[in-house]
């Protein structure tokens, strides 16, 4: 079998997973240096054209590499262009309502569940997002792995997240 050219992500589109965690990131730079991963610097050098993007998207029985030639879509999936469609929230200061959730037992816990409501009229579809607007608004540590949740009621939609004690302010 031949050698095969990369398929196109921006063909795939909006179902490109660039954000998968067995998504692999390939960056070939203009002197033919290989890297890995998919920071904020990789896509400045694509755009600049001092380098190439590439996926490796692992399927069950094959993988496919792909040319990443929407780099636009791929930063707002990276967060690097912020995409109210795809995180839900607006890039303003958000109007948070907060409590310690009520089966919070312990008090020398380091992470705490806190239940939020944004008055704002944002909802969080991407807690990454939401995580690093609340560590620059407010200066909570949200954690991004392990769960989180909403739950929606007559009142609106509350979500749950995990947050360091002491990042919290009353």
């Amino acid at each position: 079998m031949g050698a095969m050219e990369p398929r196109s992500a921006a063909a795939v589109g909006k179902d490109f997973p660039y954000t998968l965690d067995t998504t692999c990131y390939i960056e070939v730079h203009e002197d033919g240096r290989v890297t890995q991963g998919a920071e904020p610097d990789a896509y400045h050098r694509a755009v600049a054209g001092e380098s190439r993007l590439f996926a490796v998207w692992p399927g069950q029985w094959r993988s496919d590499l792909f040319a990443i030639d929407d780099l636009d879509e791929f930063a707002r999936a990276h967060g690097i262009i912020h995409d109210k469609e795809r995180t839900g929230l607006a890039d303003h200061v958000h109007d948070v309502h907060w409590s310690l959730a009520d089966r919070e037992q312990n008090p020398r816990s380091q992470y705490v569940s806190i239940d939020l409501r944004l008055a704002c009229g944002c909802s969080v579809k991407d807690r990454r997002t939401f995580a690093a607007q609340m560590r620059e608004q407010q200066g909570w540590d949200l954690a991004v792995s392990g769960g989180w949740g909403y739950h929606t009621d007559a009142n609106g939609t509350t979500y749950t997240f995990r947050a360091r004690r002491k990042s919290l302010s009353s």
